[in-house]
């Protein structure tokens, strides 16, 4: 067994914000240090410990074994430190706190943004800040505390909560259908306007499934937004046929101002599922805990 010489707090506090980083300029913003400071604090500890710990390139640190076992135990001592604290400062106090949060355009908007409200006045000393985009990249950054996403599967580096299946259809407006038809097979989608979402720079795919089959279809939109209130609008004006999650335009199909076409089909764009995403490293606050389990619970309320 390797016995280790005394390694203080601060010094795994700061491996742990290095590795966290993932370079020694992001430790060094988080930390409001130079650069040349974290290196030479960094310089020091891997002396006291007489091994390397973390292993430099031009973009990254990666830790060395040593390292990884150290940038463990003090991920778990600084978290334990800072729930100590926390329940310290809020003792008899209402529950307080910030929760940054990333939320799909569409989804937060008209889904949402109903819970988030319900939330606020439930917590109301809780700051909460969101964030509503669409973009997958670094998605939990180190601002974001939680991330809703939907994709096929979620990144298996990050603690992933079910928030149930995102359903797509293919609608347009009951003046639409009256007046041009509707698809009636996968391959008309290549044929008709098209409106919906898509990654920028990449051509739109859509998956469909029928029973345990799989199908692709390759389209070229007439209109494309991220801004899913504004495609639902385009849809009702008669512009052509949306492939949208079902959410966007069920309040439209219950009263009859549009129709589905394709029922058979299991539609997806971005993904099946929509999840909520976290850092399984983070210290998550008793604020960020109860948010999660506030959404998760009105979740279930809706059925996924």
């Amino acid at each position: 067994m390797t016995i280790f010489p005394l390694v203080d707090v601060n010094g795994l506090s700061l491996l742990v914000e290095i590795l966290d980083a993932g370079n020694l300029s992001e430790a060094a913003r988080r930390l409001k240090m130079t650069r040349a400071n974290v290196s030479y604090h960094l310089n020091q500890l891997e002396k006291s410990v007489g091994m390397q710990l973390v292993r430099r390139t031009t973009r990254r640190v990666e830790p060395t074994d040593i390292g990884l076992t150290l940038y463990e135990h003090g991920r778990s001592i600084r978290n334990a430190l800072l729930a100590a604290q926390e329940s310290v400062s809020t003792l008899g106090q209402r529950l307080q706190g910030r929760v940054r949060l990333s939320v799909p355009s569409g989804y937060g908007q008209l889904v949402m943004s109903e819970w988030l409200i319900a939330f606020k006045r439930e917590y109301p000393d809780i700051v909460l800040d969101v964030m509503f985009e669409n973009r997958v990249e670094d998605l939990l950054r180190d601002e974001v505390d939680i991330a809703v996403r939907v994709m096929p599967e979620p990144p298996q580096s990050l603690v992933a909560r079910d928030m149930g299946p995102v359903r797509y259809v293919a609608c347009a407006s009951s003046a639409y259908a009256a007046q041009h038809g509707m698809p009636t097979r996968l391959d008309e989608l290549r044929i008709v306007p098209v409106i919906t979402a898509t990654v920028v720079g990449k051509q739109t795919r859509v998956a469909a499934y029928l029973d345990d089959e799989r199908h692709e279809v390759m389209l070229e939109p007439s209109l494309i937004s991220e801004n899913f209130t504004f495609l639902r609008q385009a849809i009702l004006a008669g512009l052509g046929v949306g492939i949208v999650p079902d959410y966007v335009v069920m309040d439209d199909l219950r009263q009859g101002h549009a129709v589905t076409a394709l029922d058979q089909w299991r539609l997806s764009i971005f993904g099946t599922h929509m999840y909520m995403l976290y850092m399984p490293n983070r210290h998550q606050t008793r604020a960020t805990h109860a948010f999660i389990d506030y959404i998760l619970d009105r979740v279930r309320g809706t059925g996924g």
